[in-house]
């Protein structure tokens, strides 16, 4: 059981490293040595086995969550540590399943290849599940270190998901190679089954299914670097308005981004003709805007709430208004029967209400250039390809660019800002679009459409990321099908294994 815990905290540490989605391919090999799926062990074993590996993999990679709730939140030492391996312990279920059926299934098989396909099957629909469940938390998956892996040119076709089917489906290829090395015929065999694995992605990153869209535009990304304070200290919250406001109306480009939750403050309590003056100063060269608030909105029984917004501001037109849709459990909003973890986390304005799922682009008219769509989202909506696919693919505009809003203060000198760059990369690769960060701490970056980073700021400094991004056409085959393909393909295999009988005596 140590083993599979260290092996659990070295992949979760491996996603940090500059090739870490190569890593995985072998770190995945010694677990599924570890794991055994050749030894009849009890069902209660094998989940056993699986959910210690599993929540070692969540606590190294979810730590960061301690320092919001008692760095930040103020939360007990106590309460904040169970808190953090209440989560990882949840999301370890999910892994600890997958290898109960794999157990299940492993004894019905004698070729080892097909154990390979099962396991695949079988971690795509647990990630797929920790994604959809109880409004999802698809945090870490296998799928992001692929931004650095041999698998990252599958995710126009399949998603991140189908990135983790071939990463696992190659790992336990790896290991097979291992065990065959003695005899030279079944290891060639799973050599060149290996190079394949790897060679297909490659070939099919090659195509691209979008394409350059009009002129570049002239993008100003601001970070503020202002800390977290749940006091909400008004000389601190001037402070912090003031700088947004000055920046956003005197930096020069064709659009200027503020983090998530810039002016954080009510947006109707926020100084006078705030707003008003942001919008006028557009006038000036044709600028866009496009920054966080906390908005004045309503809950479903039409009672006064707020809302984590995103206001764009452009000359002669409306308002434009993003309210996320895709809240945070315990942060914005409170599940039923855990007000008294809410309360214990004193955290002001916790319960938001959402927005539709249904919410345009924001446009962005570059003179004479063709008109620019950007799909917005706010801080954790990144991690929901599935969703952001859907969007993009219902739209009744084509979408040429992504722009996330985040503010990370809450976590410190973590790895969570990098997890969540990881994230954006993995969403650009999907669509096909590059993709600008504008956050409060880092990482501030430009990405471009193939899913490297063009441009980015340090973290933890206050300034402005000046440069360009290249608008895209086009739809990739993973924003027209999302995670059908992969997830019924997966469910197809799992049922053929389950429903096999087993050999007899």
């Amino acid at each position: 059981m140590l083993i599979l815990s260290i092996i659990g905290v070295i992949l979760g540490l491996s996603a940090e490293l500059p090739f870490g989605g190569w890593l995985q391919v072998p770190i995945l090999a010694i677990l599924w040595s570890q794991l055994r799926f050749d030894q009849p062990f009890s069902s209660h074993t094998a989940l056993l086995r699986g959910y210690i590996f599993g929540l070692a993999y969540f606590v190294i990679g979810l730590w960061w969550i301690y320092i919001s709730l008692h760095d930040v939140g103020g939360m007990s030492i106590l309460l904040s540590t169970f808190s953090v391996f209440a989560l990882a312990s949840f999301m370890a279920i999910y892994f600890a399943l997958a290898n109960f059926i794999i157990h299940y299934i492993s004894k019905k098989f004698t070729a080892n290849h097909f154990i390979g396909l099962f396991l695949a099957a079988a971690w795509v629909l647990a990630e797929y599940l920790r994604g959809q469940l109880f409004t999802g938390f698809p945090w870490m998956s296998l799928a992001e270190n692929q931004i650095n892996g041999p698998f990252a040119g599958l995710a126009p076709y399949l998603g991140g998901l189908g990135c983790t089917f071939f990463v696992v489906l190659a790992s336990w290829q790896l290991l097979l190679l291992f065990k065959s090395k003695i005899q030279i015929k079944n290891g060639l065999t799973q050599l060149i089954v290996l190079f394949i694995l790897f060679l297909v992605p490659q070939l099919l990153g090659l195509h691209h299914f979008t394409k350059p869209y009009g002129d570049p535009l002239d993008v100003k990304l601001i970070q503020g670097n202002f800390p977290i304070s749940l006091e909400l200290n008004r000389e601190a919250v001037l402070k912090q308005i003031l700088f947004y406001r000055d920046v956003l109306m005197n930096e020069k480009a064709d659009l200027i981004i503020a983090p998530e939750t810039a002016f954080i403050w009510p947006e109707n309590q926020l100084p006078i003709d705030l707003i008003n003056h942001l919008q006028k100063s557009t006038s000036e060269e044709n600028r866009h805007l496009l920054f966080g608030v906390i908005g004045n909105s309503k809950d479903p029984n039409g009672m006064p709430a707020f809302s984590n917004r995103a206001l764009g501001l452009k000359n002669n037109s409306p308002i434009y208004i993003y309210d996320k849709s895709h809240l945070v459990p315990f942060g914005e909003y409170i599940p039923p029967g855990f007000k008294w973890f809410v309360d214990a986390f004193q955290v002001p304005m916790s319960n938001f209400a959402d927005g539709s799922e249904k919410q345009s682009p924001f446009v962005i008219q570059k003179n004479n250039s063709p008109a620019v769509s950007a799909a917005l989202t706010i801080c954790y909506e990144d991690i929901f390809g599935n969703e952001l696919a859907k969007r993009i693919r219902h739209s009744e505009k084509n979408v040429h660019l992504l722009i996330n809003l985040t503010n990370l203060a809450w976590f410190g000198t973590s790895q969570a800002s990098n997890q969540q760059l990881r994230a954006s990369q993995l969403r650009t690769l999907e669509t096909g679009l590059p993709s600008l960060r504008a956050t409060n701490t880092g990482i501030t970056a430009i990405i471009n459409a193939d899913g490297s980073i063009a441009k980015r700021l340090p973290e933890f400094i206050q300034g402005v990321l000046d440069g360009q991004v290249q608008p895209y056409i086009g739809k990739t085959l993973y924003v027209l099908w999302g995670d059908l393909p992969i997830v019924g393909l997966s469910t197809l295999v799992l049922c053929f294994g389950l429903l096999r009988k087993r050999p007899a005596k």
